[in-house]
């Protein structure tokens, strides 16, 4: 059993009774987090507050399957991830998703600084990964899991993550050397 804090749980506890104030403080304690994965898993920020919202929809449905035995967030990323990987095999939303990057990038590229055009290559390296790989990446390299809780997300085995990671970081490194020395570095 994982630890929950006390508040946490008594939020689950009355989400699953129907507090619907219960489950906004829950929203609200991840909504960031989950954005974050959604928006570097499709690099579409309308695409990412979609998938947001759709992962705590199905969180608030699926609350009686929350067991405990790993942590809330975990649970939640798991959600998440299977969300956006799903999302990945709708082509109607996939060419929505580079529209709306390619407007948002040429919106903002006459305001970019060298720390938000290097943001903007790695985030297109990203988006080049293979899904899994990207999802590895995502989730241990920005958000901070483990391989383990990684593998938990993505139900796979740490031996899985820590191969796509490899993977993938050969793979950022080759994209990413054109940039120089302050881009992928040895």
């Amino acid at each position: 059993m994982v630890e929950v804090s006390d508040e946490e749980q008594s939020w689950i506890a009355r989400s699953r009774n129907g507090d619907q104030q219960a489950f906004e403080a829950l929203v609200l304690r991840y909504q960031k987090m989950i954005f974050a994965l959604a928006y570097r898993m499709t690099g579409s920020m309308a695409d990412a507050e979609d998938l947001t919202q759709d992962t705590f929809i199905a969180a608030f449905h699926q609350l009686e399957s929350f067991r405990g035995e790993s942590k809330f967030s975990s649970w939640l990323y798991r959600i998440a991830t299977n969300r956006c990987l799903n999302w990945r095999q709708r082509d109607l939303r996939r060419g929505r998703a580079y529209e709306n990057w390619g407007r948002d990038r040429e919106a903002s590229s006459a305001a970019e600084s060298d720390t938000d055009a290097l943001s903007v290559q790695v985030q297109q390296a990203l988006l080049k990964l293979d899904e899994k790989q990207r999802a590895a990446v995502v989730l241990t390299t920005y958000e901070g899991l483990n391989h383990a809780e990684a593998a938990r997300v993505l139900g796979c085995s740490e031996t899985t993550v820590s191969w796509r990671i490899f993977a993938a970081r050969r793979k950022l490194k080759k994209w990413l050397a054109p940039m120089g020395k302050g881009g992928a570095r040895e």
